[in-house]
């Protein structure tokens, strides 16, 4: 290998990998595709990656093992991972990370693995002066987005969280879901405590802004919302629902979660995942098309209020792997011009600035501008 490229892409062959990799392009950071197989990295890159001709990159076949994976990310900056289940997969790259001296991001939304990283890791990667920013992702970060709007209005404690998307999931999303319905509970905040999302609650119905029918919705795990603003002192109450557009696509989800549940509750922890992974391949075992705009819409809705005050905010926007890739991107080109806002465990919000993610997104055509609506 040549000098090192300051950037490593983790898992760069899949979906959201080859997205990252295609606005790292964008931003013109040379960068590493790394994984497990050369030839699906070489085969992603040149099919799947637009524009992949003008990009200084390099394909790296890896084990994943915390030697190697040390060894990869010595002379890198910033390592952005997108290989989950992260609580399953997650361990050896943020030790590699912390081992060789890089930021670390990820696009994860399981909070039992947010919670590992800030209580075990956070307070090293922060004395390192590193980051450690999982969950930058269009599922979370647009709608921490537009809750950050809101809280510029002070005396606003309580966030009520609605995000949604039209498409399918990939199939490690689809793969995450399912592992981490059944092995990790989720999770809201009240009081700055976290309360368990009732299990068998099933759907909820919410009003939602744009359309008249009732959307459904899950908690989606509890999502990144609740773990990142604990911390926050403006912020005491935090709930976060969240579903795709086709109303028969969320109809089904319970019922393939509690049915692979049921089929599962008596197997060993190896011995569940394995049988989770394989039901999940049932569910989705193709990648889905690149996206549309016209189809693959997304929006984020956040209600704040306080004991005197409210705030509404919409972000209405498309093709929510895109945002994910370019919020990725814009990471790695932030971090290798400056220091983060804030080092150890952070959102994308508290270490970049709202307004910055949101004039990126804007730039590249991937949201509108946000509906703020406020009574104080």
């Amino acid at each position: 290998m040549s000098e090192k490229k300051p950037v490593v892409v983790y898992g760069a062959s899949g979906y959201t990998g080859r997205l990252v990799c295609e606005y790292l392009r964008e931003y013109n950071i040379p960068f590493i595709a790394a994984g497990r197989s050369t030839g699906k990295l070489d085969a992603a890159m040149k099919a799947n990656v637009a524009g992949i001709e003008t990009a200084d990159y390099e394909v790296v076949e890896v084990p994943h093992t915390v030697a190697v994976l040390t060894e990869l990310f010595n002379g890198a900056s910033v390592v952005l991972n997108t290989v989950g289940p992260f609580a399953k997969f997650g361990g050896e790259v943020v030790q590699a990370c912390w081992a060789s001296r890089c930021h670390y991001t990820d696009t994860t939304g399981e909070q039992d693995w947010l919670i590992t990283l800030d209580q075990e890791w956070g307070t090293k990667f922060a004395n390192a002066g590193l980051l450690l920013a999982p969950g930058i992702a269009q599922m979370y970060t647009t709608g921490e987005i537009a809750a950050q709007l809101c809280l510029e209005t002070p005396g606003l404690d309580t966030l009520d969280i609605a995000v949604f998307w039209g498409g399918s999931p990939t199939i490690a999303s689809t793969q995450t879901i399912l592992v981490n319905a059944a092995m990790a509970k989720a999770y809201y905040l009240e009081q700055n405590k976290y309360v368990e999302h009732q299990p068998d609650a099933g759907l909820y119905n919410l009003a939602i802004p744009g359309q008249h029918e009732l959307a459904l919705a899950l908690p989606w795990g509890g999502t990144s919302h609740p773990v990142w603003f604990k911390r926050d002192p403006r912020v005491a109450n935090v709930k976060v629902l969240g579903g795709v557009f086709n109303r028969a696509l969320m109809l089904g989800v319970p019922q393939i979660v509690a049915a692979a549940l049921e089929a599962t509750k008596d197997m060993k922890p190896d011995e569940r995942y394995a049988a989770l992974a394989q039901t999940a391949a049932g569910v989705m075992n193709t990648m889905p098309p690149r996206e549309n705009p016209r189809v693959n819409k997304s929006l984020d809705s956040v209600h704040a209020s306080g004991p005197l005050g409210r705030a509404h905010c919409i972000i209405y926007g498309n093709s929510n792997y895109k945002q994910t890739g370019m919020l990725q991107a814009y990471a790695a080109f932030a971090l290798l011009q400056q220091p983060p806002k804030r080092t150890g465990f952070a959102s994308g919000c508290q270490a970049f600035g709202h307004r910055e993610l949101l004039g990126q997104l804007r730039s590249f055509g991937l949201v509108s501008k946000p509906i703020l609506t406020v009574q104080d």
